[in-house]
Protein backbone atom coordinates (compact mmCIF):
# COMPACT_ATOMS: atom_id res chain seq x y z
CA UNK A 1 0.00 0.00 0.00
CA UNK A 2 1.29 3.43 -0.86
CA UNK A 3 1.12 6.11 1.81
CA UNK A 4 -0.24 8.43 -0.89
CA UNK A 5 -3.44 6.39 -1.30
CA UNK A 6 -6.06 6.89 1.42
CA UNK A 7 -6.72 3.66 3.31
CA UNK A 8 -10.37 3.55 2.22
CA UNK A 9 -9.30 3.60 -1.44
CA UNK A 10 -6.60 0.94 -1.12
CA UNK A 11 -7.21 -2.77 -1.66
CA UNK A 12 -6.10 -5.73 0.39
CA UNK A 13 -3.25 -7.93 -0.76
CA UNK A 14 -2.58 -11.49 0.38
CA UNK A 15 -0.49 -11.32 3.57
CA UNK A 16 1.12 -14.47 4.95
CA UNK A 17 4.09 -14.66 7.24
CA UNK A 18 5.40 -12.60 10.10
CA UNK A 19 7.23 -10.23 7.74
CA UNK A 20 3.83 -8.64 7.02
CA UNK A 21 3.04 -8.03 10.69
CA UNK A 22 3.05 -4.29 11.33
CA UNK A 23 5.58 -2.80 13.73
CA UNK A 24 4.39 -0.79 16.71
CA UNK A 25 5.70 2.35 15.00
CA UNK A 26 3.70 1.66 11.83
CA UNK A 27 0.57 0.91 13.87
CA UNK A 28 0.99 4.27 15.63
CA UNK A 29 1.23 5.95 12.21
CA UNK A 30 -1.91 4.27 10.86
CA UNK A 31 -4.17 4.40 13.93
CA UNK A 32 -5.01 8.14 13.56
CA UNK A 33 -6.30 7.36 10.06
CA UNK A 34 -9.08 5.22 11.54
CA UNK A 35 -10.59 7.34 14.32
CA UNK A 36 -12.92 5.46 16.64
CA UNK A 37 -10.94 2.22 16.35
CA UNK A 38 -8.89 1.00 19.29
CA UNK A 39 -6.07 -1.43 19.73
CA UNK A 40 -6.94 -4.51 21.76
CA UNK A 41 -5.30 -7.80 22.66
CA UNK A 42 -1.95 -6.15 23.41
CA UNK A 43 -1.88 -4.45 20.01
CA UNK A 44 -2.74 -7.57 18.01
CA UNK A 45 -6.26 -6.49 16.97
CA UNK A 46 -8.35 -3.46 16.02
CA UNK A 47 -11.86 -3.12 17.46
CA UNK A 48 -14.75 -0.74 17.04
CA UNK A 49 -18.39 -0.83 18.08
CA UNK A 50 -20.83 0.65 15.58
CA UNK A 51 -24.19 1.74 17.04
CA UNK A 52 -27.54 1.77 15.24
CA UNK A 53 -31.17 2.75 15.91
CA UNK A 54 -32.57 -0.74 15.40
CA UNK A 55 -31.91 -4.30 14.29
CA UNK A 56 -32.72 -3.62 10.64
CA UNK A 57 -30.02 -0.95 10.39
CA UNK A 58 -27.56 -3.15 12.23
CA UNK A 59 -28.16 -5.99 9.80
CA UNK A 60 -27.94 -3.68 6.80
CA UNK A 61 -24.49 -2.63 7.97
CA UNK A 62 -23.48 -6.26 8.63
CA UNK A 63 -24.57 -7.28 5.13
CA UNK A 64 -22.69 -4.37 3.51
CA UNK A 65 -19.62 -5.21 5.61
CA UNK A 66 -19.85 -8.87 4.53
CA UNK A 67 -19.97 -7.80 0.89
CA UNK A 68 -16.90 -5.58 1.31
CA UNK A 69 -15.04 -8.34 3.22
CA UNK A 70 -15.76 -10.81 0.44
CA UNK A 71 -14.56 -8.35 -2.21
CA UNK A 72 -11.33 -7.62 -0.27
CA UNK A 73 -10.89 -11.26 0.81
CA UNK A 74 -10.26 -10.06 4.36
CA UNK A 75 -12.86 -10.96 6.96
CA UNK A 76 -13.51 -9.50 10.41
CA UNK A 77 -14.83 -11.17 13.52
CA UNK A 78 -18.27 -9.76 14.30
CA UNK A 79 -20.45 -9.50 17.37
CA UNK A 80 -23.94 -8.68 16.12
CA UNK A 81 -26.55 -7.31 18.55
CA UNK A 82 -29.91 -5.58 18.23
CA UNK A 83 -28.52 -2.04 18.07
CA UNK A 84 -24.79 -2.48 17.54
CA UNK A 85 -22.10 -4.45 15.77
CA UNK A 86 -18.68 -5.05 17.29
CA UNK A 87 -16.06 -5.41 14.55
CA UNK A 88 -12.62 -6.91 15.19
CA UNK A 89 -9.80 -7.04 12.66
CA UNK A 90 -6.57 -9.00 12.96
CA UNK A 91 -4.61 -11.00 10.41
CA UNK A 92 -4.20 -14.56 11.64
CA UNK A 93 -1.69 -15.41 8.90
CA UNK A 94 0.78 -12.76 10.13
CA UNK A 95 0.17 -13.15 13.86
CA UNK A 96 -1.17 -9.65 14.48
CA UNK A 97 -2.11 -6.56 12.52
CA UNK A 98 -1.40 -6.06 8.83
CA UNK A 99 -2.14 -3.15 6.53
CA UNK A 100 -5.22 -5.09 5.38
CA UNK A 101 -6.77 -4.60 8.82
CA UNK A 102 -6.42 -0.83 8.57
CA UNK A 103 -7.69 -0.79 4.97
CA UNK A 104 -10.82 -2.70 5.95
CA UNK A 105 -11.34 -0.61 9.10
CA UNK A 106 -11.32 2.53 6.92
CA UNK A 107 -13.75 0.91 4.48
CA UNK A 108 -16.05 -0.08 7.37
CA UNK A 109 -16.07 3.56 8.49
CA UNK A 110 -17.21 4.62 5.01
CA UNK A 111 -20.02 2.06 5.11
CA UNK A 112 -21.11 3.42 8.49
CA UNK A 113 -21.12 6.86 6.93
Amino acid sequence: MSDLIPLAQAHCLPRKGSEHKLSEARIRELLPEVPGWELTEDGHALNRTFSFKNYYRTMSFVNALAHMANREDHHPDLGVHYDRCVVRYSTHDVGGLSENDFICAAKADILYG
